[in-house]
């Protein structure tokens, strides 16, 4: 089995030998340790958990169209009415008092009157869908980005609404769609996790590594989060050199450790082998990691292609530039996210919101066209959007409250046709009425285009099969593939 594993698996228990302990016994730290395992045989993947069913099979129910998948997470919940769903008809009555239909906003007393927007929407591209005047870019990417308008979701809260879009339901502890991913496919590099995580160095996004957890899945199956600055994984390099000679030996005492621990430790073996998987892959990246993230390798033309150039766009550029690079080599699913909820726009929404998509719009633009150029495009899928939308009335004088009952993302790339608008709201951007799009309709577009059924990407846990799309009638949006 190819399925990679995270590099650290954030669990704690009483049994496993100490860090400090571990360190005084092998004296190298986790440098050494992932060296010793590169010198070392290979050793088998982890079992699955003992109170869970079952290993995939790792392979596609059917031809795939997707290879891979890099997700432009937008944390904050974007304002589709500034972005990609024009509403005239809010404009023209912009500071009138919010029609009583508008009943079930979150309950934030500050709720004035509606709020248009002031920014122009202008036809893009030959298909003539609209897009806002402030995302220049993405907008000539239009005849190939399918616009899906009528998205809802089921809270209004960050972290609920984050867990409903990353794992299909608003109840922690489940596996990310990434997760699901790797767990499903595996992984088509021996040497770079299936699952990467690209975020801002100094800051978490909001909810953390939660976003990007394996659940109740093998903890392989989590997100590797790999640094866009400077070492890709910290302490992947020995301080200081090692002789072959000494690095054997460490290799030896170490395989003799692990053997041990684990005949002491069987209740909690599929932990121990993950975290063994997790130094091997490790000591793989020392080299290959810093070779796939080592952007001084583009020429100048792909860097000012992204937005390299410019240090309104560079830190998320750098992200989108490793992406291609990253899946260019095997991985399989890759998320960005932008530096805390930049997209959570309750005051002060139209200069905020212009402000994020001014650092975003370029590189996520410059992706979809260095990956056209590379015959990369067909074969990957790429999805940008939030965990909800914004409220077309205002919030205190000049803010949008967080809002789920209508919002936009869009998908380009491996299977989706390009120039279409698919779905609206209402003619104030409040409800989804036409083509409405679930979340779990989401996780089942995507599965399906990695050539993955929805329904048969189980894993059966206490008694019941689990899924992405767990209780939910998901529908595969064939209205968007070609």
């Amino acid at each position: 089995m190819t399925g990679c594993c995270r590099l650290s698996d954030y669990v704690t228990f009483p049994e496993l030998l100490a860090r400090r302990q571990m360190f005084e016994r092998v004296g190298t730290g986790l440098a050494g340790v992932a060296l010793a395992s590169l010198l070392g045989e290979e050793r088998a993947s982890a079992a699955p958990d003992a109170n869970a069913g079952g290993e995939p099979d790792l392979r596609p129910h059917f031809a795939p169209k997707a290879k891979a998948v890099i997700q432009l997470f937008q944390h904050g919940g974007p304002s589709h009415m500034d972005l990609f769903d024009p509403k005239p008809e809010l404009n023209k009555r912009d500071g009138q008092p919010m029609p009583k239909y508008f009943s079930d906003l979150v309950a934030i007393s500050r709720h004035g009157g509606l709020l248009g927007t002031p920014f122009r929407f202008v036809p893009a591209g030959q298909c003539g869908v609209e897009y806002s005047e402030i995302i220049p870019h993405i907008a000539k990417c239009a005849d190939d980005i399918a616009v899906v308008r009528s998205m809802y979701t089921e809270h209004n809260n960050h972290e609920q609404a984050l867990w409903m879009m990353h794992t299909g339901l608003t109840v922690t502890g489940r596996p990310s769609i990434g997760a699901w991913a790797s767990y499903a496919l595996g992984s088509e590099c021996r040497d770079l996790p299936a699952y990467v995580v690209l975020r801002n160095d100094s800051t978490m996004p909001v909810d953390g590594i939660r976003n990007w957890s394996s659940g109740w899945l093998p903890p392989r199956y989590q997100g590797v989060h790999l640094r866009n600055t400077g070492t890709p994984v910290l302490y992947l390099s020995p301080a200081t050199a090692v002789a072959p000679e000494v690095a054997r030996l460490r290799s030896d005492l170490m395989t003799s450790l692990n053997a041990e621990h684990r005949a002491l430790h069987r209740i909690i073996e599929p932990q121990l082998e993950a975290r063994i998987a997790s130094y091997e892959l490790a000591a793989r990246m020392q080299v290959s990691a810093t070779e796939a993230l080592d952007l001084a390798q583009e020429t100048k033309e792909t860097q000012e292609l992204y937005g390299l150039n410019d240090p309104n766009t560079a830190s998320y550029a750098r992200r989108c530039l490793m992406a291609r690079r990253l899946i260019e080599r095997g991985v399989r699913y890759v998320q960005i996210y932008v530096e805390g909820q930049r997209w959570d726009t309750h005051e002060n929404n139209a200069n905020a919101t212009k402000a994020i998509a001014a650092e975003t719009d370029k590189p996520a633009a410059g992706l979809l066209a260095d990956l056209k150029r590379r015959g990369l495009f067909d074969s990957t899928l790429v999805v940008w959007g939030g965990e909800f939308g914004r409220t077309p009335v205002s919030q205190g004088s000049n803010g949008r409250d967080h809002h789920k009952q209508g919002f936009s993302l869009w998908l380009a790339g491996a299977g989706i046709k390009g120039g279409q608008a698919y779905g609206t709201t209402d003619e104030l951007g409040y409800h989804a009425v036409e083509n409405r799009v679930k979340v779990s309709d989401l996780h089942a577009t995507i599965l399906h285009l990695l050539g993955l059924d929805h329904r048969r990407v189980n894993y059966h846990l206490r008694g019941r099969d689990e899924r992405l799309t767990d209780v939910y009638d998901a529908k595969v949006l064939t209205a968007l593939l070609r």
